[in-house]
């Protein structure tokens, strides 16, 4: 197994010079530090300047339209993670319009993806309910036919970064009737449609996320995308992408799992308490020297994890060094002038639950890979 470097050309190492310089000049320590004392995941100044300078557009499209080559695409996620950039928004907003640009009508396409491109329109997740848990399928939002239009009424949990979009992608149960997979429509609905309301919702390390209402609102037909009844197989492509379970590229450069951009956070710490104990001579203390060691081993096996596992492996990770951490680096690690391992323990809960639980991932693991039954969740049988 070959591990060496990539041998970057001129024109990538020419290419990395300049992103770097224009991130150090967008992304400042006061960025970095009002997205940690806000949670919202997303700079309007950033966000814009990375559309003004074609950079969104380039990670949208292929490399065969005008978009990054393989090596610039890693370069840049690896770039924009380093830098620490409020970024998580345009994952999703990406997801969506990838949606849009196969699914939705051309009229459609012609209204969201220019101005998705610059920046200037933003898209979000509608998907978990409030009593639906991970399994997005059994949808109660109802969405009903009123002319021209339909009137959506219901809500959702976790509609992260609504505050800051333009647009939901939202499933909607369009047939109570039909079998729960075949009464799905996907619209995207203006947020701020009469009848919308958007209340902050707080987790755990801070961050910002919604709980979404929709009360009578209505919604053109023109801002469906997909057929009525037909949004599982919408979705589903919107779901891969978000599971990390799409195709992979044979160039190996392709990102080996989703969450990884947390687990770089993780591995920033654990350089920084190593060099802590190596410079204090607490790494001479065999037990730090053995769970420091220990939590680099399990970083780097997850980091080689690929798709699901990746997904289930890099969180946790997260929940089983940021303890050890936190106990080494003592009462240091609670400070808030950086992202120290407190903040990293309170991070690995919802890194555990974003695109769906880890127990959903272990059975997806256990089903479509192991070829396992479906789990059952009934009581003992007498």
């Amino acid at each position: 197994m070959d591990f060496a470097a990539v041998e970057l050309a001129d024109e990538d190492r020419h290419f990395t010079e300049e992103l770097r310089a224009f991130l150090a000049t967008v992304v400042t320590e006061e960025v970095r530090e009002r997205d940690r004392l806000t949670g919202e995941n997303y700079d309007e100044s950033v966000h814009l300047a990375l559309g003004a300078a074609g950079y969104l557009e380039r990670d949208f499209r292929s490399e065969a339209d005008g978009g990054f080559t393989a090596v610039q695409r890693r370069i840049f996620e690896l770039e924009i993670g380093r830098a620490h950039t409020p970024w998580f928004h345009w994952g999703t907003t990406m997801m969506v319009a990838q949606a849009v640009e196969q699914f939705g009508s051309a009229d459609l396409q012609a209204e969201i993806l220019p101005p998705v491109l610059t920046g200037e329109c933003r898209l979000c997740l509608g998907y978990t309910e409030p009593e639906g848990g991970s399994d997005v399928a059994t949808c109660k939002t109802r969405a009903v036919r009123d002319g021209s239009g339909w009137i959506i009424n219901g809500s959702k949990m976790f509609t992260s970064n609504a505050q800051n979009a333009q647009f939901v992608f939202l499933i909607t149960n369009t047939d109570p009737q039909a079998p729960k997979h075949q009464s799905l429509t996907m619209f995207l609905v203006p947020l701020d449609s009469g009848g919308v309301e958007i209340q902050p919702l707080r987790t755990v390390d801070g961050d910002r996320t919604n709980i979404t209402y929709y009360s009578d609102v209505r919604v053109e037909d023109r801002y469906r995308v997909g057929p009525v009844n037909g949004g599982w197989a919408v979705l589903r492509a919107a779901l891969a992408v978000e599971h990390g379970t799409v195709e992979r590229d044979a160039d190996g450069l392709h990102k080996l799992a989703t969450m990884t951009e947390q687990a770089l956070l993780l591995a920033e710490e654990i350089d920084r308490v190593a060099g802590e104990v190596a410079a204090d001579g607490r790494l001479d203390d065999d037990a730090v020297a053995y769970r420091l060691g220990r939590g680099i081993a399990r970083l780097e096996a997850a980091f080689s994890s690929p798709a699901m596992f990746g997904r289930v492996a890099l969180a946790q990770a997260l929940r089983e060094i940021t303890p050890d951490l936190m106990d080494i680096g003592g009462a240091a690690s609670g400070l808030s002038d950086g992202l120290r391992a407190e903040y990293l323990f309170r991070l690995a809960g919802p890194t555990g639950i974003y695109g769906g639980t880890l127990e959903v991932f272990r059975n997806m693991i256990a089903q479509q890979v192991l070829g396992l039954g479906r789990p059952a969740y009934g009581g003992p049988r007498s």
